[in-house]
């Protein structure tokens, strides 16, 4: 099995606008096991940025419109065009409706891109998976940022939302409060396929080293 580690820039300012690149070669530097796919997800306006980078890039966000007048929306071609290989839906962040994560999920698709939907709880997971994106990752809200990791603090979370990717046939992450590689090993004995992880690597000291730590997490 391959499994996938998303870090998640956000717009830290370590991460985004002119530090974006610095952050981006860093993490591309990341000596990854062969079971583990790494992805960068960046802000919208760093998918520039993708191009000129060894590593995987995921947009942050994108909105389910084609181009015309959509004043302060992001167009999934213009992420496809800039080089995004897939793009988050519906972070805590940033939530949207189930209906419009259903056109979102769509218009992604429709330009080649690869879709992660986000969702706070086993039941929203159950719904959101039935739209059939790529991947869904199940992140408790009140648990993103913490130093508490959903898979030590709230395991039953995950292995109801396993359960309910799995109706779907759909591969399910998990994030909030991850931090090392005992969160990351929990996480895969509860049956998750990946990890998505924010302040854990980009507000590390050594963002690079970070990354690898966690990786090793899914081979132990």
């Amino acid at each position: 099995m391959t499994y996938t580690l998303l870090v998640n820039l956000k717009a830290y300012q370590s991460a985004t606008d002119t530090s974006a690149q610095s952050m981006l070669e860093t993490l591309a530097e990341a000596t990854m096991p062969s079971t583990v796919s790494l992805i960068v997800a960046v802000n919208p306006v760093d998918l520039r940025l993708a191009s000129t980078v060894d590593v995987e890039v995921f947009a942050e966000h994108v909105d389910p419109v084609t181009y015309g007048s959509h004043t302060g929306h992001v167009l999934p071609a213009s992420a496809d065009r800039l080089g995004a290989s897939g793009t988050l839906i519906n972070h805590s962040e940033c939530q949207r409706s189930l209906e419009t994560i259903d056109a979102t999920i769509d218009a992604a698709e429709d330009n080649n891109l690869t879709t992660m939907v986000c969702a706070p709880d086993p039941e929203t997971i159950d719904a959101v998976a039935a739209m059939q994106p790529s991947y869904v990752a199940v992140e408790p809200p009140e648990l993103i940022g913490g130093n508490t990791s959903v898979s030590a603090a709230q395991p039953e979370i995950i292995k109801a939302s396993v359960a309910n990717a799995s109706n779907h046939e759909t591969p399910l992450l998990c994030g909030a409060g991850v931090k090392d590689t005992e969160d990351v090993k929990q996480a895969v004995e509860l049956g998750a396929q990946g990890i998505l992880v924010a302040s854990g690597v980009v507000k590390a000291a050594d963002p690079k080293a970070a990354v690898e730590r966690l990786a090793q997490g899914f081979t132990l």
